[in-house]
């Protein structure tokens, strides 16, 4: 599976959200906008049902045709006016309705709803966007809340002013929520080699590590799979989803867990990631968990002052996905 770089969709809801949430964003280390935290008087939905936005005229005046999981063309009277967001379901979906905090797989067209130019398209056939988050507070959730994979839903926004002070038309996008991505791994069991840290899982899936005595820093990352998954095979550019415990060798403590922090780490590109890291992920399947044993010198040996600089780490990684970029 392949995927674009700069996602058409998530480029365009994110400046949606930052209207949604009444509040201005930031950036993220690598330049990219992140996700828009609420003012302190925006008015946050309880639940992901709350946040899905309602029907509207403009949107009702909307056709579309094409097959759920393949291209949608969307019929409409240029220019649409658009006052509010506003949300249709085309085709409903079936099993559980997502929850807030989940990631999810989905395919877009998108339309300049003044215009009525189609911008471009993602998603469909071999093409695999990377996950979203869908919270009760950003566009993803004003589009997807209260769906079921399988749902296809057009999503419309007025125009808004990005955070450059362009002016960013008002949009019109058909959304197919293709799947949700598992919070932990899943596969069959598999026994570490004798001398690794032993994992302990707890129902919800968060680990725990024992460190053996006289564990000793190897001369390079050392990776044992604990559950093998049946999933995509993970290359080094791929852009991952992960949830992961670090803990120190020396003694057993954590120092970062996204079970902790409550959420999977957010869509990385791997090869921006530690040296062992990376070696503890590349050609294992989606699905597994694994642990690797990282010697500082593919840690952060090489970040002078860093308080892990000296460190044997231990990470326990659950890999929930990964995707293949394509380019620009």
């Amino acid at each position: 599976m392949t995927v674009r770089l700069r996602s058409l969709t998530i480029a365009s809801l994110a400046v949606a959200s930052l209207a949604l949430a009444g509040c201005g964003g930031g950036e993220s280390p690598d330049g990219d906008t992140e996700t828009p935290v609420p003012s302190a008087d925006a008015t946050i939905p309880e639940d992901l049902c709350d946040a899905a936005s309602p029907t509207g005229d403009a949107i009702e005046s909307v056709e579309v045709t094409g097959e759920f999981g393949e291209s949608a063309e969307a019929t409409f009277d240029a220019p649409l006016e658009i006052e509010d967001f506003e949300r249709s379901v085309v085709v409903e979906g079936e099993g559980d309705e997502i929850e807030a905090g989940a990631y999810v797989r989905y395919a877009a067209t998108i339309y300049d709803a003044e215009s009525g130019e189609e911008l471009g398209s993602e998603g469909y056939g071999d093409e695999q966007t990377v996950p979203i988050n869908v919270e009760t507070n950003n566009a993803f959730g004003a589009a997807f809340g209260c769906a079921t994979p399988g749902t296809r839903v057009v999503f419309a926004f007025p125009g808004q002013q990005g955070q450059d002070g362009t002016a960013v038309p008002s949009q019109l996008l058909v959304l197919d929520l293709i799947d949700t991505v598992p919070m932990a791994a899943s596969g069959e069991p598999r026994d570490a080699p004798a001398g690794f840290p032993e994992v302990d899982v707890a129902e919800d899936g968060t680990p725990s590590v024992t460190v053996p005595d006289g564990l000793e820093a190897p001369d390079e990352t050392e990776v044992a799979t604990l559950i093998e998954g049946d999933g995509t095979t993970v290359e080094e550019d791929d852009i991952v989803v992960v949830q992961y415990q670090g803990v120190r060798a020396s003694d057993g403590t954590e120092f970062d867990s996204s079970w902790t922090r409550g959420a999977p780490m957010q869509p990385t590109q791997l090869s921006g990631l530690v040296t062992g890291f990376q070696k503890a992920l590349v050609g294992q399947s989606v699905g597994s968990q694994v642990i690797a044993v990282i010697p500082p010198e593919e840690g952060y040996g090489a970040s002078e002052g860093h308080e892990l600089q000296d460190e044997t780490l231990i990470f326990v990684v659950d890999i929930l996905s990964a995707t293949h970029p394509t380019g620009e």
